[in-house]
Order: C-alpha cells, then structure tokens, then sequence
C-alpha cells in the first residue's frame, strides 16, 4: 500500500530569497521617514513615527499602522456562539443577503409601482416607511406575502395600527404560516427619534400573537439608526441597541429568551468607512450572543444570534455632489456584506434630496446584485474573519459598546437614558468632535468639503415629508457647507455674481500654485467664487488686478520666503485700496491680517467671515461701482 500522505499543511514561502525583517526594523524605517518629513524631532526617541501614525476612533479606540497578532478574544465559527463569525452555518451562501429597498413617500399609486418594479429587478425585500394602514393593501397588491418580506415602519405613525393593518391583510389573503416580514414595532426607537412613544409593553400583545402563529415574521425592530444620525459613535450605537433589545428582551421574558430573541430584528448603520463597519456587526453579534447568553442563564437557555438589517447612512449622503453618494453607497454595502448582516440597504444616491426616482432605485439595488452576483461577495463567510486589524477592531469595539451598554443599564435603561438626556448628552460629546472635524476638514467630504464644483447641475427632486422632531438630533456633516452653497446660490440669484474672494498671488506660477490651489478648494467648498490675480513681481501688480476683482476679500498665496520679501508690503498695499479682509495661506504672525488658512483651520469659519466681508461690501454699494 502506498504511504499516506502528510498530515502537515505545507508553507508556502514568500520572497524567501529576501532575510526576513523584524518589527524593530519596521519601526526604525518608519521613524526615518517621519524624521525626513520633520513630523518628529532628529532626537525623537525609538517608535515616535509609529506613535505619530496612530489615530483616535470617535470611542477614542487607537488605530495603529501595524497588526500583528489577533487578540484573545471570544470568536467562535459560523453559526455558533458567541456568532461573531456569522449568525448562520452557512451565512450568505450561495444566494446572498436579503437586498432591502426603502419606500418612502404618501402616494400609494407611486408606492406600489415601485415596490413591484424592485422586486421584479432584484430586491428581495422592501422597507414601507410612513405608509398609511389604509393604504397598505393598495401598496402590497401586486406583492406576495408569503415570498417577498415586507418591512413596516410607521415613522410617527401609530405602529400597532399598521402592523394590525398588515396582519388583516395576510389573513385575506390566506398567508398564513409562510408569512413573511417584520411588523416593526419599536417604541424605543420612536422615543429616540420624537422623544415621546408608547410604552415598551405595547409590543407584547402584538408579538405574541406572531410568536404563536407566524413563525416566519418579526414583530420588534430595534433601531439603533437614530443615535447613530446624532453623531454618535459606533460604540454607542451599539450601547444603545444592546440596552433598547434588553428592553424588550425583559417585556417579552414570558415567551422564553430564544422566541423572545427570534422576534427581534436589530437595525444598524453602515457608512462609508469600511473596516469600522465590518467590525461593528461582527462585535454586535457577540454582544448580543453575550447578553441572550446572560437573560437565559436561569432556564439553561444558551446565546441567541442576532438578525441584522445594515442600513447606508442616511447621515453621510450629500445634497451637493450626490452622484458621489453612488460611491458612497457603495462601500456601505460592500461592508454591511462583509460584515455579515443579514440585510442590507443602500439607499438611493439622492436620498438627502427627497423622493428617489426610477433610476436613482435602479442603480442602487444593481449596486447590491454587483457585490452580490458578480463580485461573488456573499461566497465567502465572513472574509474578513483572521485579520489581525479586524479582529482587533471588533474586540476593541466590543469592549467600548459594553461599557457605553453598563452606563446605560445604571441610568436605568434605555427608556430612562433618553428620558433623562443621558444618550444627548453623551452623543453630544461626540457629536461636537465629529462637528470639528468636518470644519478643519480632518474628515473630508468628497465634492462638499473638498473638490467641489461651483458649477454643477443641481439636481432637483421632490420633497418628502420632514420627520417630526423632538428626539435626538440629527447630524448631517455636509449640512454646515451646504447651507453656505445655498446662501452662495441665492446671491448669485439676486446679483448675478457669487461672493468672490481675490487671490493675491505672489512671484510666478510654481511658486504660489500649491498654496492658490488649496484655497481655492477651501473657498470654493462654501460657495465663494476665488478670483486670481496670476504672477505678480510688485505690490502695484497685485492691487492693479484687486481692483478689477470687485470684493473687498484678498488672500495672500505664495512660498515662505516671498512672503518675506513682499507680504508685509502688499498687505498694506490691499489696506490702502480698499480690502477690509485680508487672509494669508500659511502660517504666519505678520501684522495686519485678519487671519490665515491652512491645513488643520476652521474652514466654515473662514467661510462665514468672507460671507460677512462681502455682505457688508454688498450693501455699501461699492461691488457695483467696482464692476
């Protein structure tokens, strides 16, 4: 008989031609590089580049340049506890994740034509929110209950109401058992989003009555989506969404923890930010798994897993650019399917600027069948499962989330939290860090804080109804730049000419380009029109081309060593003819400037402060007799 082969699994080497380098080595290249680039001193001590790498996550997680080990943490297989790996044995294969279309708007004749026209070209389930129950038969009349999942969400709505609505509806028809979707009950989440709802209780009569006879559909949605849209961290969101599902876990404790567990569907944000994503539903399972394992202890009842419905960021899509929210769109998705969630919605890339259109649905649901049929995504259980970066990120966030979960357990539940302000207060905290971000431009946004055209086509479309306030807020990062596009919108109206600042560029072209570039970008993201003077050898050239440029707004762009030579006297130069705001692009102390731009600035308030420069040259009537 032959002999058997090997048992040892075979190393395949790679450049085993080269030595192998140590970490040391690693560290040692990084603090060079970063020494070349004086980031750190020539006396900075051994690791100070890697150190100057690393980043703070809105939980203050560091993220650091360079894994190399996984974290002895609880990660188990697909389909079994603590399901980090995936909450089924098989996950997404082969068919892929449940793609969920979201229908928002009050005609029910346009509703149920674009129901149908999703489900015939690849959505696998729909999400109605703000449907009238009156309406809902009329919406569903070309949909077959017991294949298509619908998802109910009532908005302000009253919640049973619907839900009895769809029921009475699945009763005609007969559907019976093989009824299928979510009934979206979720008085938690209404009171996070209008500070006011119903009691957590409210649910129960309504989710027994599933639990007995539709074995297929969820009463309870748990919507962690509104802390998430006040700007708050993912730990949060993931605080909050353990502590609202304990909520009902608590409610429903008759029904026995898997039953109870079996009837809720957890509601999560994917944004554009791939790998914090990933980890958040891989850490949001364990969670789960950990606190179902914890309620079920005195029965013998074991972990549950948790049915996730990952939803793009309605926060992170733009009014301005929004065909760049294709992009956006897209990486949410890849990561909630990464990530392992049970569905997925990617909104529409107009979505921030009312009702989608045909095409605008279209090309989001192809984004899903890409990542789904031919990028072969949902092949793979959990791809990123083994990456040191990954693994370490979910433990890490998983950590951060239990402690925001405690905190809010000892203000008294999730109920009592948003009663009290305890989840404003904190998302607040975050909130303002992400709100300074966005104004130093530390977190760029692509066509709004940065590479927007002055130029684009708006897109136009009609608008939805506003959801009622009175909850948490809601963050938008591109908003603050968006409202001055839109005051730069009106005065171009009004005049004929937007808010216009002059470059004064300083010596040739190769010396003030880098600096006119940068801002012109910075300007130009509020809606400011630069104009430029090109080079420019005196401070006579430089005032001749200001007089033409018809603002009384000049920003100074050149090297550090003509600033030297020329700043000082141009500056005064502007002050005689007529500039009342004058900027640098730089850093600098020189007197006489009204402040300077840089990388790491409070661009909107730069923006505010030539807005009020050119508001008040306006009225004064010298921009006419400029011109």
């Amino acid at each position: 008989m032959p002999e058997a082969e090997s048992s040892e699994v075979s190393v395949l080497p790679l450049a085993a031609e080269f030595p192998a380098a140590t970490e040391a080595e690693w560290t040692a290249l990084v603090d060079a590089v970063l020494r070349k680039a004086k980031r750190i001193g020539e006396d900075a001590p051994e690791g100070a580049g890697v150190e100057k790498l690393v980043r703070r996550s809105p939980e203050g997680i560091a993220v650091r340049p360079l894994y190399t080990e996984v974290p002895d943490a609880p990660v188990g297989v697909p389909g079994a506890a603590p399901f980090v790996r995936g909450a089924t044995a098989d996950g997404p294969v082969p068919d892929g994740w449940d793609v969920r279309q979201r229908h928002a708007g009050t005609d029910a004749d346009d509703l149920r034509a674009a129901v149908l026209a999703d489900l015939e070209n690849g959505v696998t389930s729909v999400w109605l929110d703000g449907v009238a129950p009156a309406d809902l038969p009329h919406v569903l009349g070309d949909v077959l209950l017991d294949l298509a999942p619908v998802v109910l969400d009532a908005g302000a709505g009253d919640q049973a109401a619907l839900a009895e609505a769809f029921l009475a509806l699945a009763a005609e028809r007969g559907t019976g058992e093989a009824l299928l979707g979510t009934l979206g009950l979720d008085p938690v989440g209404l009171r996070a989003r209008t500070g006011d709802g119903p009691a957590v209780d409210s649910v129960v009569a309504l989710a027994e009555r599933v639990a007995a006879d539709h074995p297929l559909v969820r009463a309870v949605v748990v919507d962690a989506l509104p802390v998430h849209a006040a700007g708050g961290s993912d730990a949060q969101e993931l605080g909050f969404a353990l502590a609202a599902g304990l909520e009902y876990l608590r409610v429903l404790e008759p029904l026995g923890v898997p039953t109870a567990s079996r009837l809720l569907e957890f509601r999560l944000a994917a944004t554009a930010e791939q790998f914090p994503t990933i980890a958040k539903l891989r850490a949001a399972r364990r969670l789960w798994a950990r606190v179902t394992e914890a309620c079920g202890s005195a029965q013998g009842e074991g972990a549950q897993p948790m049915a996730q419905h990952a939803v793009a960021s309605p926060t992170m899509y733009t009014r301005r650019d929004p065909y760049v929210n294709l992009l956006r769109g897209t990486l949410a998705g890849f990561s909630a399917g990464v990530g392992g969630a049970d569905a997925v919605t990617v909104a529409p890339f107009d979505a921030a600027l009312g009702a989608a259109q045909p095409f605008s649905r279209r090309i989001a649901r192809n984004t899903q069948a890409l990542l789904v049929e031919e990028s072969h995504l949902a092949r793979v259980i959990d791809p990123a499962g083994g990456s040191f970066y990954v693994e370490s990120l979910t433990d890490e966030l998983a950590r951060a989330a239990w402690a925001f979960f405690q905190e809010i357990e000892a203000a008294g539940g999730a109920v009592a939290a948003l009663d009290s302000g305890f989840v404003a207060e904190r998302t607040a905290e975050v909130r303002a860090r992400r709100e300074r971000d966005a104004a130093t431009r530390k977190r760029p946004l692509t066509g709004v804080s940065e590479f927007p055209d002055l130029d684009e086509k708006p897109v136009e479309r009609q608008p939805l109804p506003g959801r009622p306030g009175g909850g948490l807020p809601v963050y938008r990062p591109a908003g603050a730049y968006e409202e001055f596009r839109d005051r730069s919108d009106a005065v171009l109206a009004e005049t004929g000419s937007r808010p216009r600042a002059f470059l004064a560029t300083l010596g040739p072209l190769a010396a003030y380009t880098a600096r006119a570039g940068f801002t012109r970008n910075l300007l130009q993201a509020g809606g400011i029109e630069p104009v430029e003077a090109g080079p420019t050898e005196t401070a006579a050239d430089v005032t001749a081309a200001f007089a033409e440029a018809g603002t009384p707004v000049a920003v100074l762009c050149s090297t550090d060593r003509i600033y030297a030579e020329r700043a000082a006297e141009t500056v005064a130069a502007l002050r005689e003819a007529g500039a009342t705001h004058v900027l640098l692009a730089g850093k600098s102390d020189l007197e006489g400037l009204d402040g300077t731009l840089h990388a790491g600035c409070d661009a909107l308030a730069v923006i505010d402060a030539v807005f009020e420069a050119t508001a008040v040259f306006e009225k004064s009537g010298h921009q006419e007799g400029a011109r």
